[in-house]
């Protein structure tokens, strides 16, 4: 049985953990800072293993933005990341927001539909690219 959990006390190494499984190349990192800043975040549990995990920042207005979707690769394809951008919607808007964004890669359009997202026009410059 999967458990989701809004802003549930997890360490660094449950995170580098669960990126590891799903992200190449993945750098371990301290995500102590991120997790403090951010609006809040869901976790998905299969006993007490983390195997999901999506972040929410926010503007302090009405907007916030979806980040770091990542389940765990043995659990891919069962529904658990659709799960947690569910609960992070409905977080995000019991803090007041009135807009969800999310930046994916084209890979990942189809999963981004079916959680409800509508496709945009956007804009981004890489700033460490930037002299």
């Amino acid at each position: 049985m999967i458990e989701y959990r809004i802003n549930p006390e997890i360490s660094s190494d449950q995170l580098n953990e669960l990126f590891a499984s799903a992200w190449e190349n993945h750098v371990p990192s301290d995500f102590t800072r991120m997790l403090e800043h951010s609006l809040g975040y869901v976790c998905a549990f299969e006993n007490s293993r983390l195997i999901g995990f999506v972040k929410l920042i926010s503007d302090g207005g009405v907007h916030a933005f979806l980040l770091d979707t990542t389940v765990h690769l043995e659990f891919q394809k069962r529904g658990i990341g659709q799960e947690l951008v569910h609960h992070a919607r409905d977080y995000a808007k019991s803090r007041g927001c009135h807009w969800l964004h999310v930046d994916f890669e084209p890979h990942l359009k189809h999963f981004y539909q079916s959680c409800g997202f509508k496709h945009t026009e956007a804009g981004l410059i890489r700033l460490e690219a930037q002299s």
